[in-house]
């Protein structure tokens, strides 16, 4: 059938999750407890943080924005997913669409620089500890993440714009739970090669160049520790980085996993997978991670339940 050109769209149709009706209710309830499990313990690192005068540090400040940024990513997509499972009602207008589209690239974007300070952070803790205090000033700190909220803003601005400029088809059908930029690339009737120059351009901005910026920070810390091999330096080392190290493995696996893993006979059903990892998954874990491995983080906790 030939499609027709639809440029004035007003809303598109979210398909959602490929679940049978007996698994929709255990399913809304485990996404909902994960979704409150997310917002809580970040929202609760973030409290720690503010109130104990021990993690008033460099580290603590880009992880206290790395926990908003979690609890935002996560609320762009999770609540209209569980609000299409439970009540069936799975349209979502045009502007709100492209509303969520930008706020998806602008939070995952700012996740992917955080996550590069926090690097860069240990980088120079580990291997110029006696300038630690003046390389990472406050001044230092703000700039990276006020440079990171910023560049991230430019890109995810620029995608939406590009993407409002484009026409759509008949067939307004998204095959997934959110307005994924490539799932509508592949709904327009408009020429978006702009588009797809845009995406590899910003990726490469966003995603590669921040995570070969955390391969040079760790090849670093690693060749520091190898130059005084003692298992307490090891040691020290391992309770300085294991945090971030499986954090940055959580989040660059769900993004490699997602948009450069080669797809199966079932390639939506692949994406939506790795979706929910890097947008449910990873964000509810990440307070965990920081809490259950981290000493300081669990005397902080300590000190508020008393």
């Amino acid at each position: 059938m030939r499609r027709e050109n639809q440029s004035g769209v007003s809303e598109f149709l979210l398909l959602g999750l490929s679940i049978r009706p007996e698994q929709q209710g255990a399913l809304f309830t485990l996404f909902l407890g994960m979704y409150l499990t997310t917002v809580l313990g970040n929202l609760l690192i973030i409290l720690l943080i503010r109130l104990d005068s021990h993690l008033h540090t460099p580290m603590y400040f880009f992880l206290s924005h790395l926990a908003f940024t979690d609890v935002s990513f996560s609320s762009v997509t999770v609540p209209k997913m569980l609000m299409n499972m439970h009540t069936k009602y799975k349209s979502i207008p045009y502007a709100g669409c492209i509303s969520q589209t930008y706020f998806f690239i602008f939070f995952a974007a700012v996740d992917s620089f955080l996550i590069t300070s926090m690097a860069y952070d240990r980088y120079v803790a580990i291997c110029h500890p006696m300038h630690y205090t003046i390389i990472m000033s406050q001044s230092v700190c703000v700039m990276l993440v006020a440079g990171s909220w910023l560049i991230s803003c430019a890109c995810a601005l620029l995608h939406t714009l590009l993407l409002a400029q484009l026409s759509f088809c008949a067939d307004y059908t998204v095959p997934h739970f959110f307005c994924d930029l490539a799932a509508l690339l592949k709904l327009s009737c408009s020429d978006t090669s702009l588009n797809q120059l845009v995406i590899f351009t910003v990726g490469l901005t966003t995603i590669v160049l921040p995570f070969l910026g955390i391969l040079v920070s760790y090849g670093h810390i690693g060749a520091t520790i190898l130059q005084v091999p003692s298992t307490q330096g090891i040691c020290k080392a391992l309770s300085t980085c294991g945090s971030h190290l499986s954090v940055v493995t959580l989040y660059y696996g769900a993004i490699i996993g997602l948009y450069f893993l080669p797809s199966s006979n079932n390639p939506n059903g692949n994406n939506i997978i790795a979706s929910l990892m890097y947008t449910v998954v990873t964000p509810m874990l990440n307070p965990f991670i920081y809490s259950l491995r981290n000493k300081d983080v669990k005397g902080a906790l300590r000190k508020l339940l008393i």
